[in-house]
């Protein structure tokens, strides 16, 4: 392991069965219908990948780029679209994929946005929460992990754009952004 990472947090096996666990509960949700599903990249993107292949309702995939950290490791508060989707959302049920809700912010924008484009419904599944964290009075539908406050890489996290592709979650050390 990397020696800037203070622990694995959680396993890729945790992620695993979390991910089967959130497929498994989304398919109930929407059996019968076809949702689109939409990718906040670029962090949920490994979350995103494994809960749509582990789903078997049909689903529309899109993607959307949101910044709200820039190059810091605290939100900024002002979440701003750096890629919009492609897809038109009007009539549909939107799933909202995340990686982490963390401030609320990014989460209350993308809902205010894909509402007001008349969308039908709007589902958040995120892979980690972090409550403590919260500035917004929001919350995802269906939450895999709550974490508290660490800074936390892998698994489509980043630390300035490292440690993505690691198949578990890290704690990063804490001297490695507090410089």
């Amino acid at each position: 392991m990397d020696n800037r990472l203070q622990c694995v947090f959680l396993s890729e096996d945790d992620i695993k069965a979390k991910v089967k666990e959130a497929a498994a509960w989304l398919d109930c949700r929407f059996e019968g219908k076809n949702p689109i599903a939409v990718s906040v990249l670029k962090g949920s993107v490994m979350f995103f990948c494994d809960l749509v292949r582990a789903m078997k309702t049909p689903v529309q995939l899109d993607f959307m780029t949101i910044s709200s950290y820039g190059s810091s490791t605290q939100s900024s508060g002002m979440p701003k679209i750096v890629m919009d989707l492609t897809a038109s959302v009007e009539g549909r049920d939107v799933i909202l994929v995340e990686d982490i809700v963390d401030s609320g912010n990014t989460l209350y924008k993308m809902r205010e946005l894909l509402i007001g484009r008349g969308a039908k419904s709007f589902t958040v599944v995120t892979l980690l929460d972090k409550p403590s964290r919260r500035k917004v009075d929001i919350k995802a539908d269906f939450s895999c992990f709550e974490v508290g406050d660490e800074f936390i890489v892998g698994y489509g996290l980043d630390y300035a754009q490292q440690y993505r592709n690691l198949p578990y979650i890290a704690i990063l050390k804490r001297e490695v952004y507090e410089k």
